[in-house]
């Protein structure tokens, strides 16, 4: 089990203040000293769980930037074109399609670029991350992709993550 520290804690809370603001959208007294205390117990039971590098790399500006132009630009462009794809797909019948698990090796050490990857990779049509593995201290995913177009790990891999990945690592190196 890991240790809950201060700034872990503190991390937390502050996502979890930020989140319910944005859900209730309400700045009464009432409302921002309950959303203070459900997100303070919230941050003491779960810090452990969710802050496991540094606490605070959302307060450097270039990442913080860096990950809103991930999840504004890059992920929405390569899952319209992972969309369209699969309406081809669809539409042109399925007979020609070749499924199969792959093997691709991943370059984020970071266990949140590493999550943050291997959702966004899930979240576009056509591939779902099975299962994540190290081996000889590279980092790998299996990917089940609804049409194998190139076998090795390498170049499945740059088909599959596309600028997916690129994109990740300006956040999380």
């Amino acid at each position: 089990m890991r240790k809950t520290t201060f700034p872990a804690i503190l991390a937390t809370f502050v996502l979890c203040f930020a989140f319910w603001v944005l859900l209730t959208w309400s700045f009464t007294m009432q409302e921002l000293i309950a959303g203070g205390v459900v997100s303070l117990a919230v941050a003491l039971f779960s810090a452990r769980f969710f802050i496991h590098e540094k606490a605070f790399w959302f307060a450097n500006p270039a990442k913080f930037f860096s990950g809103l132009f991930y999840w504004l630009c890059i992920f929405p462009i390569e899952l319209v074109k992972a969309n369209l794809n699969m309406a081809k797909i669809c539409f042109t019948g399925c007979k020609k399609i070749n499924p199969g698990i792959v093997k691709v090796p991943v370059d984020l050490q970071s266990e949140y670029g590493q999550a943050a990857l291997a959702n966004s990779i899930t979240l576009t049509p056509g591939t779902i991350t099975m299962e994540t593995a190290e081996e000889d201290g590279q980092n790998y995913f299996y990917i089940h992709w609804i049409d194998v177009t190139a076998p090795s790990g390498k170049e499945a891999g740059d088909a599959i993550k596309g600028t997916l990945e690129k994109g990740l690592r300006r956040v999380w190196k």
